[in-house]
């Protein structure tokens, strides 16, 4: 299963590629981040996350997009815009076909920390350890995008064993 994970924002929107192995490991196949200039006007922003996320489901053909939900945010600007960057997002992953999961950030923590309360960095270094990677992923909201996508592989794993023992 190859999932994109997506760390949504209007400045900086994360994305991560991971594939889980028939063995059940994992492996790190891109991240990166997509980036607009506070100087354009919120719409050609918008555009270029949509096309950027377009484009990265293209190219890859991911089994499946997992999104973070929108912090709740005290500042009312920052989450207009985020929440911006998140509809512009859901709708190219709907576009490309893709079958969509959102977690929360306590949700993704809990999935890779073992504990919702888990700041950046112990988050950041679980997932260095799960892809057994030199380095965490660079910048930071590529690193949280591929958290996501480590958050969906590992909740589909779990629903899958719950539905196998249930039968």
């Amino acid at each position: 299963m190859l999932v994109l994970g997506i760390d949504p924002g209007t400045a900086i929107t994360g994305y991560g590629l991971v594939r889980e192995t028939e063995e059940g490991g994992l492996v790190l196949v891109d991240c990166g981040v997509i980036t607009t200039s506070p100087d354009q006007p919120l719409p050609a922003r918008l555009q270029i996350v949509y096309r950027g996320l377009s484009e990265i489901a293209r190219e890859h053909r991911p089994d499946a997009a997992a999104v973070e939900e929108l912090f709740f945010s005290r500042n009312a600007r920052t989450a207009l815009s985020v929440g911006h960057a998140r509809g512009v997002t859901l709708l190219a992953l709907a576009d490309a076909g893709l079958p969509i999961y959102e977690y929360k950030p306590l949700q993704v923590k809990q999935a890779i920390a073992g504990y919702g309360g888990a700041d950046k960095q112990q988050v950041q270094q679980m997932v260095t350890m799960l892809l057994n990677l030199e380095s965490v992923p660079q910048p930071d909201d590529a690193a949280d995008a591929v958290a996501v996508a480590v958050c969906h592989i590992h909740s589909a794993t779990m629903s899958a064993l719950l539905d196998s023992a249930q039968r």
